[in-house]
């Protein structure tokens, strides 16, 4: 399970995207290419810079930004600084930042070579460290996790800097009589994800990660229970509505990629029926729902010989994990196809839309490596789609956010000629706190900077707003939350994306050489 290099497959992709792109249905929208997927990588990276809590260290390169959060936790007792705001305010919210370090951690998993040949692997590395060395803070004692710092009521009437917070910083916490197994859930799976980025460059802190790990699957297995009832103080922002059985199982899935110890896979088995593996058929894959990705990383252990005896279970994950493909793929049938907007964007939901694309088009990616390794295709209900289909879709789902879009718009901020310049971000929307050292406080924000109509005085540089709506109209607007907020876990999948599609250009570019040296000697 170790980071490992992708055998340079040599498809000719250029050949099969006309093909693709008539079989499954992209739009002609999406078809303009010419897209510099290593800058859109290096900007992505830096944006979870942006959104650090806590003392910035010296090699911090987002310098609008200054220490913030400093006392956080000490009102309980606790040291709970750093760690990332979410989105565009302060609240420290558990679930999202741990889903954001799984993410970030697959990608590595899967693309760290890419990522090593880019240079831009140690700020991956950064990236998921600054997450859990938070979370190895939160983690108290193995039944307790702090799973929150800041009010979200209080945070949300102030306009403020995090540099010059006067909201509250309360910290909640699961325990054993307030449990939260989603939330204990989904951190061991950042923390066994990271365990494994880890495991060669820093192996006793690899050692460390998983030893919270497997605590805290224990905890959130022992004590079941919904986070958001045991902490009503998060049910206006990040409610767990799918509830906790599909994080328990994507706490096990990833604790036995990290171990192989048989004891994880044999809870992914033996609890698929009663925790739901085997019986939600997802279309959407995200913070809240994980079943789509334990589907998908359970049906990547059919072929392996060690698990012939679980292959009646890992086949029904695969069927699950082929349906929520297909129906990104639009080749369902019943109506259970994803809608697409009239430029081929991927529509789930009207609110942060982007975050669903971005995560569509990483498992689209992962499986499509999978399958073309296993030599196998995806067979959907509407037709077969052959590996190669699956990237050139989820090349086109990227392609849409970088600029090739009916609003000739990139989503990724900081990209390209034209992206949003207001984003809804109290931080990046305020003078810097390098530029004004003046205390901007809570309705001098709203009344100032909130309401202005010039762009955001910093760029919040590889952010992913929310995006445009279900006829590809996007308004750049700072209070048009719905469309201009971003989110880290947003931009976390694109890491893993844009390394495979930077791959996939060197490999273009080898094959070119071949055939003019070939050429040329005949």
């Amino acid at each position: 399970m170790e980071i490992h290099r992708h055998r340079r497959w040599h498809f000719l992709l250029l050949i099969t995207i006309s093909s693709a792109i008539s079989l499954i249905g992209v739009s002609s929208e999406t078809e303009v290419g010419g897209f510099d997927y290593g800058e859109a990588l290096s900007k992505s990276l830096l944006y979870f810079e942006a959104q650090r809590s806590g003392r910035l260290p010296y090699n911090q390169r987002v310098t609008w930004r200054d220490h913030s959060g400093l006392t956080d936790g000490l009102e309980q007792g606790v040291d709970l600084v750093g760690g990332y705001h979410d989105a565009g305010d302060h609240v420290k919210f558990g679930l999202p930042m741990a889903f954001t370090v799984t993410m970030l951690s697959w990608s590595v998993i899967e693309y760290g070579d890419s990522l090593a040949s880019t240079g831009e692997l140690s700020h991956a590395l950064e990236a998921i460290k600054w997450g859990t060395d938070y979370f190895i803070k939160a983690h108290t004692s193995p039944n307790v996790l702090w799973a929150e710092v800041g009010d979200g009521d209080t945070d949300h009437y102030c306009w403020q800097r995090p540099e010059d917070m006067t909201t509250s910083r309360r910290a909640f916490k699961i325990d054993e009589n307030n449990p939260g197994s989603d939330l204990a859930g989904e951190t061991a799976a950042a923390m066994a994800a990271a365990s494994i980025v880890f495991r060669t460059t820093n192996p006793h802190y690899s050692h460390l990660l998983l030893h919270h790990a497997q605590q805290l699957f224990e905890f959130g297995d022992k004590y079941r229970g919904k986070y958001d009832e045991s902490l009503r103080v998060v049910k206006s922002y990040y409610a767990s509505v799918s509830g906790y059985m599909d994080e328990l199982l994507w706490g096990a899935t990833w604790l036995y990629r990290a171990t192989d110890n048989d004891h994880y896979m044999s809870y992914v088995v033996d609890m698929a029926h009663q925790l739901g593996g085997l019986s939600w058929a997802m279309s959407e894959f995200s913070w809240d729902v994980k079943f789509a990705g334990v589907q998908l990383l359970a049906s990547m252990l059919i072929k392996e010989d060690k698990h012939k005896q679980h292959s009646e279970v890992l086949q029904q994950y695969k069927s699950k994990a082929d349906h929520y493909l297909c129906s990104i793929l639009n080749k369902n049938i019943n109506g259970t196809n994803v809608q697409r907007t009239p430029g081929g964007l991927l529509y789930v939901r009207q609110w942060n839309n982007m975050q669903y694309v971005s995560t569509a088009s990483f498992l689209l990616t992962v499986y499509s490596d999978h399958l073309r390794k296993s030599n196998s295709d995806l067979e959907c209900h509407e037709g077969t789609v052959t590996p190669d289909e699956m990237l050139v879709f989820a090349k086109s789902q990227i392609d849409y956010i970088l600029g090739s879009n009916p609003m000739k718009t990139s989503y990724l901020v900081g990209y390209g000629p034209k992206y949003p310049t207001r984003v809804h971000h109290r931080g990046a929307s305020i003078a810097s706190y390098k530029d004004y050292k003046g205390f901007i406080g809570c309705t001098q924000g709203y009344d100032y900077w909130y309401g202005r109509s010039e762009p955001n005085p910093s760029v919040l540089v590889g952010a992913l707003v929310g995006g445009p709506d279900d006829r590809d109209n996007f308004f750049d607007r700072r209070d048009n939350y719905v469309q201009t907020e971003a989110c880290t876990y947003n931009t976390a999948p694109l890491v893993g994306v844009f390394a495979r599609l930077i791959e996939i250009e060197e490999q273009k570019l080898e094959e070119e050489d071949v055939r003019l040296v070939a050429t040329y000697r005949k």
